[in-house]
């Protein structure tokens, strides 16, 4: 019995300790993502060769010259990642990427096979020397941005945790045709399709949260009307509110199942919830000046919207159960054009502070400091979060045009991230596909 005993006790501290090891390997394994958006860090450094064609070893050409570029500057749209030039490595695959100064490089193939392009891509940890990420796709050759991106995303993944925003889509207002229609493209500017034709002056897009549909306000039939169209256009577009004056919004619920519209049909710009299909469910607010703007948390239990009730437009938060509604902003003159972050932590908005519009960011909670992004003096307006919640896009005043800006929230990194015929206004950024 002793000897039964005793060999029961061993085996059960042999298997303690096995599980204590193994935890102890997996804690020392586990992830350890880069904050590049922190204060004092640098850009990570990426080499990116030319694509090689494996039925042509050795051969450089136009093609994978260009699948390189095309994933060099979604790499850099992120605004954490240094592109080392091709040209200090000659266009080499096998250089000294420690010397170069490279964190980590992408090593890229592709085939031409009857069914299209087979794509094999590998990022490579310069340091360890190991190759963290491999993905194979196979498309179309027109399809090649789009699997650039997607595999852009990826390596966006492993180095930060988080997917990356090259796959995303941005709406926008542009008044290139004559009259002011929506618009949407890809992040380079580079695919720009007009989403409205209706020659008249159509504002405030808004996807719904799933990303395949867009809503708008339009006057082409005279009035303000609120109407959604489906993206993939497997439905007609459809009118959701045509009440008798305003038709201004929409805030989507996180569910896509209701919004928040400005409806001014009694008379006074008001808050109102209403379902999927354009009906009223509930007024929220009543005559206490003009309310506009609304933007919907993203655990759905509160929205942040814009009322002039103290006098000057300002930022008012609103618990959507009990209606309660607390001022928000208290500096700059005006604040308005609140925009939720995709994790709750931060709302944006445009506040006038001496003279000009600035892109502004706060905690949206009682007693927060607003911290000013925006720094130059011409104007900044509607911004939007981007899906990782790291950027934020606006439109700013470029001698008498708007374009289309961007800008890492810390305030780093602001540039035009396209340039095209007009004016660009009220652009939103899509949700992760």
């Amino acid at each position: 019995m002793n000897t039964i005993r005793s060999t029961i006790t061993l085996l059960l501290g042999t298997l303690l300790l096995l599980s204590a090891l193994t935890l102890s390997s997996r804690q020392a394994e586990a992830k350890v993502y880069l904050d590049i958006t922190a204060s004092g860090s640098r850009k990570i450094n990426m080499a990116v060769p030319w694509f090689t064609n494996t039925a042509q070893s050795g051969e450089l050409q136009a093609f994978g010259r260009d699948l390189a570029t095309t994933l060099e500057k979604a790499l850099e749209f992120h605004g954490i990642i240094s592109i080392i030039p091709n040209q200090n490595y000659s266009a080499s695959r096998n250089p000294d990427w420690k010397q170069l100064g490279a964190d980590y490089a992408i090593l890229g193939t592709y085939s031409m096979s009857p069914s299209g392009v087979i794509f094999e891509m590998r990022l490579l940890d310069v340091a360890g020397g190991d190759m963290i990420l491999s993905k194979q796709y196979t498309g179309a050759t027109e399809q090649k941005q789009e699997i650039i991106f997607k595999f852009c995303d990826s390596v966006i993944k492993e180095l930060t945790g988080e997917q990356g925003i090259a796959s995303s889509q941005i709406a926008f207002i542009a008044d290139s045709s004559g009259a002011k229609e929506a618009y949407l493209t890809n992040i380079f500017g580079d695919k720009i399709r007009q989403v409205t034709r209706h020659r008249n002056l159509v504002v405030s897009p808004r996807f719904t949260p799933n990303g395949q549909s867009l809503s708008y306000t339009s006057y082409h039939k005279g009035n303000q009307n609120l109407y959604i169209t489906n993206l993939n256009q497997s439905t007609s577009t459809q009118v959701l509110s045509k009440r008798k004056g305003m038709n201004l919004g929409p805030a989507w619920s996180p569910d896509g199942q209701r919004m928040i519209l400005t409806l001014s049909k009694d008379g006074n710009p008001d808050l109102y919830l209403l379902d999927r299909q354009g009906n009223i469910l509930e007024q929220l607010t009543s005559r206490s000046g003009i309310n506009v703007s609304a933007a919907w948390s993203p655990d759905g239990t509160t929205i942040a919207f814009v009322s002039d009730r103290s006098g000057k437009p300002q930022i008012y938060l609103m618990d959507i159960r009990s209606k309660n509604a607390k001022r928000l902003t208290f500096k700059g003159t005006e604040n308005a054009e609140p925009s939720w972050s995709p994790k709750g932590d931060l709302l944006a908005y445009s506040s006038l502070t001496n003279g000009s519009y600035q892109i502004c960011t706060i905690a949206p909670q009682e007693g927060a400091t607003a911290v000013q992004v925006t720094k130059d003096a011409s104007h900044h307006e509607s911004p939007d979060w981007s899906p990782d919640g790291k950027q934020l896009i606006f439109s700013q005043r470029v001698g008498g045009n708007q374009k289309i800006y961007a800008i890492l929230k810390n305030g780093s990194y602001q540039r035009q991230i396209f340039s095209i015929k007009g004016n660009q206004t009220s652009p939103r950024w899509s949700s992760k596909k």
